[in-house]
């Protein structure tokens, strides 16, 4: 595994991080023990940036997160998310309300202070208005917080983010499947010292591969209930293509793999070949998961003409299908 900073904040985390919506039972039941097995294969594989959310599970990621550090002598750096429980979306942000929602977190997770905390995908005239970040700002001043970030869901918000002296990271959708903001964010970023973490780097599974027109979902996966977008922002899932059109770009995209790699590894790689990013977020739901995801770090860049071929593709052949926004 090799390490990358973190924006402004000099914290090193590991290339691959792990996700932990899939720790809160939201893609269907994790057993207590298996979540404890899933934590402990993910440090053993060097993975230092644990990243969870108040409304996985209801708390219940967090709290799991915390039974495990409690037997920890060395812990990873944990991240965590504000902004999109009931108590807060859609209209009720106060500094308060998200003071006591990030002291719920703290609790959950058995720390004083929060390493990283994260505004998370709050409307945007909420973040565009400014005072939430400045919130941020006054809890890190606290002590509740370590550091501050944001999570968002368009580029324009991640840009609107950027000028807070203060920010740490944005988290960002980026992928074979979302690659705008290499050009458009990263540049920005980089002036800014603002690490860039990335969430659904494999398209809520479609950039594994091994997707097919009729595969089902638990009615609790939001790959079932918010396919498009009935439950939240419709890029959350699948990348914002349609299931069917998501499947068929991936096995087109096979084609334009480098002789003897697979899809998976080729995203990963991919993502990591872009200096800004600092980590990728990986969720799992098994142990084995986490071996594959880690091994992208000791992959050997991709040339030149496999990233040209892949940029290609994306600008002719998927952006236009892409629900959402970009």
């Amino acid at each position: 595994m090799h390490y990358r900073t973190l924006g402004k904040s000099g914290f090193k985390v590991s290339e691959i991080g792990l996700g932990c919506w899939q720790l809160g039972n939201d893609f269907g039941p994790v057993e207590d023990a298996e979540a404890a097995a899933i934590l402990a294969s993910a440090q053993g594989q060097g993975v230092s940036f644990f990243d969870t959310a108040d409304v996985y599970g209801g708390g219940l990621s967090e709290s799991r997160i915390g039974e495990w550090l409690k037997q920890q002598a060395q812990a990873p750096l944990v991240a965590t998310k504000v902004g999109r429980n009931a108590e807060l979306y859609p209209n009720g942000y106060t500094k308060a309300a998200i003071k006591e929602s990030l002291q719920g977190s703290a609790k959950r997770l058995g720390v004083e202070r929060i390493d990283l905390a994260q505004l998370h995908c709050v409307p945007t005239e909420v973040l565009f208005d400014g005072e939430i970040l400045s919130w941020m700002e006054d809890l890190q001043q606290e002590g509740l917080i370590a550091q501050f970030g944001a999570s968002v869901e368009m580029i324009d918000e991640a840009l609107f983010a950027l000028k807070h002296p203060k920010l740490t990271s944005l988290q960002v959708l980026f992928n074979l499947f979302r690659q705008d903001a290499a050009e458009r964010l990263f540049p920005a970023a980089a002036a800014a010292d603002v690490g860039i973490i990335v969430r659904l780097p494999l398209a809520s599974g479609l950039l594994a591969g091994r997707m097919t027109l009729d595969r089902t979902f638990a009615a609790g996966d939001h790959r079932n209930y918010n396919r498009d977008g009935a439950a939240f922002h419709v890029g959350e899932t699948f990348n914002g293509l349609p299931y069917e059109k998501g499947v068929e770009l991936a096995d087109e995209l096979k084609e334009l793999l480098p002789k003897g790699h697979e899809l998976i590894d080729v995203a990963l790689r991919w993502i990591l070949d872009h200096p800004q990013v600092s980590t990728i977020i990986a969720g799992v739901s098994r142990q084995q998961q986490i071996l594959r995801n880690a091994g992208a770090s000791e992959l050997a860049p991709l040339d030149r003409q496999t990233h040209e071929r892949l940029a290609k593709f994306y600008f002719e052949h998927v952006r236009q299908h892409i629900r959402g926004g970009i």
